[in-house]
């Protein structure tokens, strides 16, 4: 049986380009050819160290080239790469580390503290790198499927205890050749990596399609916004992933004018939409934006815009993947133009379940369609638009009320700079909404100016019974607004006698 795991990518790359660079940090450069054999070295290793078939590699630390390493090397073993979040709390990675329960933690050397505290064998990837660079070992040839496990990506976790998504050799595969259909990854583009890679945007998005191609990945650890505009710029960036928070950061730095963008052929983004302001500035030095829509369970590509068609649909999602089949439910109904409804996913990118949670799979592959929770609604050109999500909607005295909607006419209101709305109990219209709101240092809003401000813009009963100021919005690692933190500060905020008061005034 041929090795068909995403392990096996950088050595047939090379036998193709073997000299072309395939992954840079720094002063550091990897060649198809010399990562395909550092991925052996370090999968030999692993071996060694007793990891195989089906075995868990966890792996703590920021974006590095012994990431890339470690992944491919682990899925040439068919062993499952786990990729931790670094930037959460000890007891939260102590949870994903028990839920995986890894054979390995390999961890970046500012994680020691961390890792010395689990109960597991943990090794410095330092350490990893020594004994691969002094190993002569070969790896013995292991079977792996298409249809075997690759990785293991913990959701966010918004709304509660992350879940282990497992994504298939297959999943990822196919993904990439749903991005590729989608855009046009070359062998001479230098790809930025700056999404981290414990999530399936920095994971799967642009870097596995440009590693297929056999183009470059420019590594950077961590996000910054200076320091991507000037790697943009210095090094003729084509392309990268990322997530709105961080279009919006560098759109909005002081260098943002004045850097040479010329060599970006396109910006992928996901995750939400990007804030107007934002978009028109990156629009202004026209760099195309291209809005792709997925989740984690779906490696992660579901919907995306075309290059040819973006700007006309600006804030659309797009259109569904190559390989991939959309519906509207609850009954799996063709997504015909006007059709409103839960957007429903198949195809050969969606992942095969929760780790250890057969309970949550098959509720999310309920009659075999992955439900994403999403509210979506098909446009008269088959451009589809994300409505909100399932648990988002909220029911205010029989009427449906999408936060997203009132959260667009609230971020319209000057000096608004963003935006949250939840709903909470209310004893008489048996829900209400309670808006969030960042505003600018001079401004004046109020929370009945805001209010006035959005009547005849929005129906009565979908105007906020209550606005908090707030300095920031919670916020998950990839950029999401945390809504379960916010119902929580409403419902303990904000006394039930002042909602009802305020709700009967507005309606």
């Amino acid at each position: 049986m041929p090795d068909l795991s995403v392990g096996s990518w950088p050595a047939r790359r090379a036998r193709i380009n073997p000299e072309a660079i395939a992954l840079r940090q720094g002063t550091r450069a990897l060649s198809y050819a010399e990562l395909a054999v550092r991925v052996d070295y370090v999968a030999a290793v692993l071996s060694s160290l007793g990891v195989g078939k089906g075995d868990r590699v966890a792996y703590l630390g920021p974006n590095d080239v012994a990431t890339f390493e470690v992944f491919f090397a682990t899925g040439r073993l068919g062993a499952v790469f786990v990729p931790l979040n670094w930037r959460l709390a000890p007891p939260e990675v102590a949870y994903q580390v028990a839920d995986c329960t890894p054979r390995i933690l390999l961890h970046a050397l500012e994680f020691e503290s961390i890792a010395r505290d689990l109960p597991l064998l943990a090794m410095p990837l330092g350490e990893l790198s020594r004994l691969a660079s002094s190993s002569t070992s070969h790896l013995i040839g292991v079977d792996v499927g298409l249809d075997d496990d690759a990785v293991i990506l913990y959701t966010s976790g918004t709304t509660g205890r992350p879940k282990g998504a497992v994504l298939t050799h297959g999943n990822l595969t196919f993904n990439t050749m749903n991005q590729l259909a989608h855009f046009d990854a070359l062998s001479t583009d230098t790809t930025l990596c700056v999404s981290p890679l414990f999530h399936a945007v920095g994971l799967a998005q642009a870097t596995l399609p440009t590693l297929f191609k056999g183009g470059a990945i420019r590594v950077l650890a961590k996000f910054d916004a200076a320091a991507v505009l000037e790697t943009i710029a210095s090094e003729r960036i084509a392309s990268f992933s990322c997530v709105p928070t961080m279009l919006k950061m560098m759109a909005e730095h002081p260098s943002f004018q004045t850097t040479d963008l010329t060599s970006l052929r396109y910006v992928v983004y996901g995750g939400s939409p990007v804030p107007e302001h934002a978009a028109l500035a990156w629009q202004a030095r026209d760099v195309p934006l291209v809005q792709g829509y997925g989740m984690t369970e779906a490696a992660p590509g579901v919907m995306m815009a075309t290059m040819s068609g973006a700007t006309a649909h600006p804030v659309s999602i797009g259109v569904p993947h190559f390989f991939t089949d959309v519906a509207v439910g609850p009954h799996a109904a063709e997504p015909v133009p006007g059709a409103q409804g839960e957007l429903l996913v198949r195809g050969p990118n969606v992942f095969r379940g929760y780790w250890q949670r057969p309970d949550d799979t098959a509720t999310a592959l309920d009659g075999g369609w992955y439900h994403s929770g999403d509210i979506v609604q098909v446009g008269d050109d088959g451009w589809s638009y994300v409505v909100d999500r399932v648990k988002d909607l909220f029911i205010s005295g029989g009427e449906n009320v999408y936060p997203s909607e009132v959260e667009r006419e609230l971020a319209a209101l000057p000096g608004v700079v963003d935006a949250a709305v939840v709903g909470v109990p209310d004893a008489l219209w048996g829900e209400v909404g309670v808006a969030f709101v960042v505003v600018s240092q001079d401004s004046t809003w109020t929370t009945d100016s805001v209010r006035a401000a959005l009547s005849g813009r929005l129906a009565a009963f979908k105007i906020p019974a209550h606005v908090e100021f707030v300095v920031a919005l919670p916020l998950t690692p990839t950029g999401k607004v945390r809504k379960q933190d916010l119902r929580v500060r409403a419902t303990g905020d904000v006394p039930e006698a002042r909602r009802k008061h305020d709700k009967e005034e507005t309606q």
